[in-house]
This record gives C-alpha cells, structure tokens and sequence, in this order.
C-alpha cells in the first residue's frame, strides 16, 4: 500500500480538526481535504506513473438513512459529482464505499453532495461515527419515549368510546375526550415525528420517492382529518377521531427503527471493535537509549519499541527480547493465546498477554496485516449482493405503486364514508413500506460475514456467500493449503552401530544455521527429541553448496556432509518425499526421510465436504506421485499432480462446462488466475498479501476445518434469505389486501410494519452464532 508511508506520519488530530465532522455542516468538510485528514478514512487504489492523481477508495457512514431508497439516493447524489468513479451504499450497514479521482473532486465536495441530498456523511474512523451513533440512539429514545407516553395517555381519553354504546357519553364529554387527545398528539407529531416529516419534505423538494414518503403522509393525513373532526364535529370527518391510531403506529415504528439501530449497532461496534484495535501510543527506544512515549503515527520501519502488557502490538514485527503470549484471536481466529519469543514474528492488532518485550518493526500503517484486514472487512460491510441490488432497484417502482393504490382506495371508498376513505389509504400506505424487503438480505449477509470474521474467515464481497452455497465441487491445491510450507522428519536410516541420537545430533550441527526447508525439519526434529539441546556438537568451516548440501568440520577433526545422496557419494533410491543424507570420511552414516507436514484437520475437513455432498478434487503444481500420497492420507481421490496454473485453470474451466460450481482452495502465492476463475475462491496461508488476492474469502486461521463450516454457514445463511424473503412478501400478500377492505386500521398497521422489519432483522441476527453442525 503506498499509503504506508503517509500514514506513519499522520499528525496527532486537535481541536478543530478532530471535531469538525461532528458538527456536520459543509464548512466542516474542507478540513478533510488535507491528504492527512482523508488518509484516515481512505487508502490509494491505484498510483499512475509519471505523477498522475490517484484514485482514492473511502469509507463513509451515513446519518439518516432509514432504507434502500435511501440508499440508492445517496449513491446517485455521489455518482453526479465530478471525480466520484464508483459509489456503493449499503442500507443494511449505513455504511459506503466512495471511489473518487484526486486529481478531479476532493473529500468535501462529494460530501456536500450528499448533505444537499438530505443525509449527513461521517468518515468511518475513530471515536467520531461512534459518537455519532450514539448520539443518534439517544434521540431515537427520546422520540420514542414521548411517543410511548403520549400514546398511553391518549389511549386513556380514547377508550370510553370503545366501551360505550352510543349516546351513553354527552357530546359536551365526548368533546372534550378529543380535545385532550388532539393536545397529547401535538408533541408526538411535532418532535417523535419530526424525522418522517423532514426527511419527506426534502424528498419532495428533490422530486423523489423514498419509505419515508408514505408513513409521514399517512401520518399528517390521520392527524389532519382528526384535526377537523376535533374542530368540527358536525362536519365531514366529524363523526370519528385517530389520535390513538395515529400515536400508537408512531410509537411502533419509532420502536421497530430503535430496536433496527441497536441491533445494527452491535454489527457495527464489532466492525470498530477490530478497527480501533491499535492503541494510540507506544515507547520507542532513542537514540540515547532510552525509552519515550510517542504516538503510533510517527512510528518507522527499523525502530524498536517495547510492548507492556495488556497492550497490542501497534505494528507488525519481531520479538528483539522477552517472551510472551499473544492474543490473535480478533485477527485470525485462534482463540489460544500462542506463544512468542525472540526472534518470532507478531502481528498488529495482537494483544501481548503476559510480559513486556522489545519488537524491531517491519511494517507500518496500511502495509500492516492488521490494515489489510480491517480494509477487507470494511469493503464487505460496503458490498452488495445480487438479491439485494435487485430489492434497492425495485424499491422506488414499488413505493410508487404504494402511493397509487392507496390513492385509488381512497377514492373507491370515499363516495361512502370520506373519512374511513382516508384511513383505509393511510393503512394501506404504512403496512406496504418495504423496509423488512429491502434488509431481507444485506441484514443476512452482513450478520454471516461478522460470525465468520470471528472464527477467522474474512468474506471480501457478499455476493460470495450466495454462490458459495451453490457450489457442489471444491478442488484443492496442496503445498501450502492441505500442507504446511514445511517438512517434518518421518523415519531415519542408519549405518549399523550408528545410535539415533547421535546421527541427530551430527545432522543438526550441520543444519541449524542453513535456511533450506529440509534443513530446518531436521533441525527442528533434534530439538523436539532433546538430543541437540543435551550435547550439541560444535563445527567449523561449514559451508554450503547451493542444490548439493553442506558440509563441515568438527571440533575433534571429523568433516560431515549433509545433502544430497550424490553430495554424500551414495546412489540415489526411490522414496515418496525428500531424503538428506548424512556421511563422513568412512562414508554413510544416516539417510533422514521427511514428509510433507499435513495440516491436522486436512482429513476432517476433506471428510465435512464429502459429507456434504461436495465433490473433492486435488489439483497440484508437484510431483504426481507426491500429489497422489497427500490425496491418500486425507481421502480425496481425483488426485492430479504436475498441473502448470494454465492447466489447473483449464481443468477449472471443463468442470465449469460441465455445469459444476467450482470452488477453489490455494495458498495464494501462485494460483491467482485459477482463485479468479472459480466460481469463488478461497486464499490459504498467513503469508498471503491480503488486500491483492483475488479469493473471495480470505482464510486467516491455519484450520482447514473453516472451508467446510463456511460452506455450512453459507448454505444457512441462504436458508435465512429466502425466509426473510418469504416474509415479507406473505406479509405484504395479507396486510395489502386486509388494508384495502378496511379490516387493517392504521396502528395495526403500523404494527405489522415495525414488527415484519424487526422480525427480518432477528432472524438474520440468528447467523450470528456460527454452528459446527449448521
């Protein structure tokens, strides 16, 4: 990321600056177009050569949105402005993506654009959309605290008439009764109302058509004609008054969007939970030697700092001194805290657990994987899938629809009874808003993204969950996906009257300072069986001959050799993995037969997927017999080995033709064409440049068993879909009809309406906890 180096030098935010988006008018804005200030809620999508601006991608909170038309009116307001090359909102998580040219627009004037359309933006970063929110929730309780006890008040004076057979209460009473409700409905329609009203105003000043337009129509409609009923009892409307309808859907639908926006809260405060992970300062070593405490932001690659613990690790880097444990489980998944010592890697986001340690940085700012993974997180909140693009284009088609056969009602009943005329359109405008339609699928995906980002998949676009639950073919690569990038020492051959300890012990000398792969397995064996650590043997003149081995001399005068059969000077055999062998001045001493290390779970998860239904495929780069024995050891056996990325994506595509949706597992670091040309693709291995890849998920935790829980998880959260969709057409299908006959009244449905929303939203909620046996 080029913005790695701007980022480290970001200026601490003060006054004015730190404020600014807070207040909320245009003025504010301008301070957001120093690079410092946008760099906080964007990062470079591109950087032209010869000096060209580049393209910038921000992430932006939207105050007063309410639903898909809101949505797709803030997408249009930010497409119309000169320099913004893409915009995605999404209505589930209030948030979008904004892709905008330095060179043509800056921050503050695709903001503006949206102020003039009615929302307020806020840069998705810090404290700031935080408090934001919360300022949003507290007012939202407010309205829906006067609501609630006006509506309960009125209900009081409302009552006698229901209870009463007519002619039992004096006019001079019944009077009165609406006079008291008139006064108690004034404060819910001038404050609890007032976001439908303003927010329906300024679409009528923009000529357009959102789901705020025909609740507050319904609204101001009920409160006229019982208005004039109050004013006149002897005129037309005068014979029956709506305080208590038009008080008690207010409340309902103040309650239904409270319980929306807390239930979107807990989406979001995970989202930031993970985004302000990094703390704001760290102590960084002087030159001097000593210790001083400095924010993040001046932070270098090279430096060193030391991490106390209870803190996170502010960059990624290696342990200089101290040992710890570490905390990844935010980041990747691992809920076991995992060991760390000097000379071993840690993460940013990371929390140290136990002691304090020294840590040299290597990676700063959006370089971080820490960054790439909050990046990939906020573009899936941003992402639309194709079901819900399909809901935001109907939404507006539909709501105009709502207007016209309200309108139609009305004057179908009004010859009879002009005020019921008016009510039976206000019943058929609230219960026909399509809000629970239109969060029917982003609420659902959003909440399975979350669950799995906790269980260490990242989902990088939406749409990937709906595909990945079609799939019926998962091909596997296997160095670096079903195996780990090591070896691991299988059995050793030795000369007679050679003990095992010894041979470990020579090899080790031999091996501990190379940095070849099977150098290191052996390496790593005679530690973990305690020879090396008991008596390690000393050399000298050690030296290494690239593709043959090494060789050296030890403290007593004996040269070893270590390598290659030829390099040790004995004839090559057949074996299924690599073979080091190990020889001195009387000739062979051991031959040491390494594997492949397998991951784990690698049989489980092949086992989950079979299980499932799924067809399992080995594709390898590798040699065919080696490809064959890992596709023994775990169970697959359509096993094909030697495949060039041509021809793994030329097998990729005949499944393809075939009418199979293919889903494919690498490690990323060479099957870029064949993770692109799946159907959806999974990227394999921490080592993976997160925000580069072209999977579709991306697989933090080194659990193979993940691939198979997110095929379950995506087969269920496809189960949740359609069964909010099935809702809230049904409901639609009763309520339209029930309203226009004049069986729905006016809080009833609002009722339906606040409860059909909120009843998507849980449902959808339900994804949230992850299932081994989903």
């Amino acid at each position: 990321m080029q913005a790695a180096s701007a980022l480290s030098h970001q200026p601490l935010r003060t006054g004015a600056a730190a404020r600014a988006p807070l207040a909320g008018c245009a003025a504010d804005f301008e301070l957001l177009d120093e690079r410092d200030e946008w760099l906080e809620f964007s990062r470079p999508l591109d950087a032209p050569p010869g000096g060209a601006p580049a393209r910038w991608e921000s992430t932006v909170v939207f105050g007063g949105m309410h639903c898909a038309a809101c949505a797709a009116t803030i997408e249009q307001a930010l497409r119309g402005t000169p320099g913004v090359a893409e915009a995605d909102v999404s209505a589930a998580s209030h948030r979008g993506r904004v892709v905008w040219d330095e060179g043509a627009t800056r921050p503050s004037a695709w903001m503006r654009a949206v102020l003039r359309a009615g929302y307020r933006p806020l840069p998705a970063h810090g404290a700031l959309a935080s408090a934001q929110r919360q300022a949003e929730t507290r007012k939202m309780l407010w309205r829906l605290g006067v609501a609630g006890l006006c509506m309960m008040q009125v209900m009081m004076y409302a009552a006698p008439a229901y209870f009463t057979a007519p002619g039992e209460i004096g006019p001079d009473i019944v009077h009165l009764l609406r006079w008291a409700q008139w006064v108690l409905s004034i404060p819910v329609v001038l404050f609890s109302c007032q976001p439908f009203f303003r927010n329906a105003l300024h679409d009528l000043r923009l000529r357009r058509v959102s789901m705020d337009l025909p609740v507050a129509l319904g609204m101001l409609i009920t409160f006229v004609v019982s208005s004039l009923g109050t004013f006149e009892p002897d005129g037309l409307f005068g014979h029956e008054v709506y305080f208590d309808s038009l008080t008690m859907f207010v409340f309902f639908l103040l309650a239904g969007r409270w319980l929306e926006l807390r239930l979107r809260d807990r989406t979001a405060g995970a989202l930031e939970a993970l985004m302000h992970r990094l703390p704001e300062s760290v102590l960084r070593r002087e030159a001097a030697g000593g210790w001083r405490r400095v924010s993040i932001r001046r932070l270098r690659v090279g430096d060193v700092v030391r991490v106390l613990p209870g803190e996170a690790f502010p960059a990624d880097g290696t342990i200089l001194a101290g040992g710890t444990s570490v905390d990844e489980a935010l980041l990747t998944g691992e809920s076991t805290p995992l060991a760390r010592g000097v000379g071993e890697a840690v993460i940013a986001g990371s929390h140290n657990l136990t002691a304090p340690v020294e840590l040299r940085v290597d990676q700063v700012g959006a370089d971080t994987r820490y960054a790439q993974i909050v990046a990939l997180m906020a573009q899936a909140s941003t992402s639309k899938p194709r079901i819900a693009q399909l809901a935001d284009r109907l939404a507006k088609p539909f709501l105009v629809c709502v207007l016209l056969a309200a309108g139609l009602a009305c004057a179908w009943w009004w010859p009879a009874d002009p005020g019921r005329a008016l009510m039976i359109a206000v019943a058929i405008l609230v219960v026909t808003c399509p809000c629970a339609l239109s969060l029917a699928t982003p609420a659902a995906m959003l909440a399975s993204a979350g669950a799995l980002a906790k269980g260490g998949i990242l989902v990088r676009r939406l749409q990937a969950l709906e595909t990945l639950a079609g799939v019926n073919e998962v091909v596997f690569d296997k160095t670096g996906t079903l195996t780990r990038d090591a070896f691991v020492l299988e059995r050793i051959e030795l000369r007679e009257g050679t003990p095992r300890a010894l041979a470990l012990r020579l090899a080790a000398a031999l091996a501990r300072d190379s940095l070849h792969p099977v150098s290191r397995a052996i390496a790593r064996a005679a530690r973990e069986e305690g020879g090396e650590a008991a008596s390690p043997v000393q050399v000298t003149d050690l030296r290494e001959e690239a593709g043959q081995g090494v060789e050296a001399r030890t403290t007593d005068g004996r040269v070893l050799r270590l390598g290659s059969a030829a390099f040790c000077g004995r004839a090559a055999g057949t074996a299924d993995g690599p073979v080091s062998h190990l020889c001195d001045e009387q000739g062979w001493v051991a031959a040491f037969h390494l594997r492949e290390d397998l991951r784990e779970d690698a049989r489980a998860a092949v086992h989950a997927l079979q299980a499932a239904g799924v067809r399992v495929r080995l594709l390898s780069g590798d040699r065919p017999e080696a490809a064959a024995r890992v596709g023994r050891l775990v169970g697959i056996e359509e096993v094909q080995g030697g495949c060039s990325p041509a021809e793994k994506l030329a097998a990729l595509r005949q499944a393809q033709q075939a009418g199979a949706g293919v889903a494919m597992v690498g490690d990323g670091l060479n099957d870029g064409p064949v993770l692109a040309g799946a159907d959806v693709s999974f990227a394999f291995g921490r080592a993976v440049p997160l925000a580069r890849g072209q999977a579709d998920f991306v697989v933090l935790a080194e659990h193979l068993a993940t691939i198979a829980r997110t095929h379950r998880q995506a087969r269920r959260t496809m189960r949740i879909v359609r069964q909010n969709l099935g809702w809230a057409a049904a409901y639609n299908a009763v309520g339209v009809p029930l309203a226009m006959v004049g069986w729905m009244p006016a809080w009833a449905a609002g009722l339906g309406m606040a409860a059909s929303s909120l009843l998507v939203v849980l449902n959808a909620l339900r994804l949230a906890r992850t299932r081994e046996g989903a």
